[in-house]
């Protein structure tokens, strides 16, 4: 049986010399009734997530001031949680200068333009073969990819959208994403994985246009990709699909020599994925930053840190 180790003679030092991680001055500090919306972000602590939030902000800004790319690459549930309001006020306001989403989410942003509403109960509706079946976002899909085939499918759909906007048909057009990336004469490109969206069910909808059309917003995409040195490519909750768009980009545009020193990789979703991380954060980017949480909570928190930002740079140089 071993002996306890005896502990005479451990070398110490004192605590005021060893080196540390966290400091006093980087608590978190608690607001009064009172304290305005800037208070909140100077309250944080400046520790782990607290940190990235600010430097997410700090990069966001940095690029708008500088003109440079910024992309933001989502997932459908970011359309379902309801952010894609503040994803329009950031194209509104220069901060975002190109938008790249997978087919689900086009669906969503389709659906709650043209009647307010989206998102199924699958539970409720699968075993009765009703999942997915709904007439108009299959017929919408299928007219914009095909006339995708020729200006790509993002800019097709947002066409469309207008075309409806202008006759009376959109219920809620301020609601869309792409019909704003449109407006605004942005770049927003739709990337479909064959098979994956409720809208491959339907006859009417051609692989072959799907494919062309997603085909025409992957290029398109890749010279959005060859201007991101210095630029921001933000992945919001797309785990697999965006970040693997994203890898290949890269790839046709440096096999071009395009230069992309300084490009600030983010990522937000609900649980780090090895895909995010690794083909977005780490092998592309000279910075990679993660904040990890719910999209309903993380967005408004980032725009309304972005926003209190850019109204002290207005306030200061008045």
């Amino acid at each position: 049986m071993p002996a306890p180790m005896e502990l005479e003679g451990l070398r110490t030092y004192s605590l005021a010399d060893r080196p540390s991680k966290v400091f006093a001055e980087e608590l978190g500090r608690p607001l009064s009734g009172d304290a305005r919306l800037s208070d909140l972000f100077n309250s944080l602590p400046a520790q782990l997530a607290g940190k990235t939030l600010l430097r997410v902000r700090d990069e966001l800004c940095r690029a708008r001031d500088e003109g440079r790319t910024v992309v933001t690459a989502i997932g459908g549930h970011v359309i379902k949680t309801g952010c894609a309001p503040y994803l329009i006020d950031w194209i509104r306001q220069g901060v975002v200068t190109a938008v790249a989403m997978n087919g689900a989410a086009a669906i969503h942003d389709y659906e709650l333009a043209a009647v307010g509403k989206t998102s199924e109960d699958v539970g409720a509706c699968l075993h009765a073969g009703g999942f997915g079946m709904a007439r108009e976002t299959a017929d919408a899909m299928a007219v914009a990819s095909r006339r995708g085939a020729q200006e790509g499918f993002g800019l097709a759909l947002g066409n469309l959208m207008a075309e409806a906007r202008d006759r009376g048909a959109m219920a809620n057009p301020e609601a869309s994403l792409v019909l704003a990336a449109r407006d605004a004469g942005i770049a927003c490109t739709i990337h479909v994985a064959m098979g994956t969206d409720v809208v491959h069910m339907h006859p009417q909808v051609s692989g072959a246009a799907l494919g062309e059309a997603s085909m025409v917003d992957f290029r398109r995409l890749c010279t959005v990709v060859s201007s991101l040195a210095g630029g921001v490519w933000m992945n919001i909750g797309s785990a697999v699909i965006m970040p693997e768009v994203f890898l290949k980009a890269v790839s046709v545009v440096r096999n071009f020599g395009h230069d992309l020193t300084g490009l600030v990789a983010i990522n937000l979703d609900k649980e780090s994925k090895y895909r995010s991380t690794t083909n977005v954060l780490s092998r592309p980017a000279s910075v990679g930053l993660e904040l990890t949480g719910h999209h309903e909570i993380l967005l408004p928190l980032l725009h309304a840190a972005v926003a209190c930002t850019a109204s002290a740079t207005v306030r200061k140089a008045a």
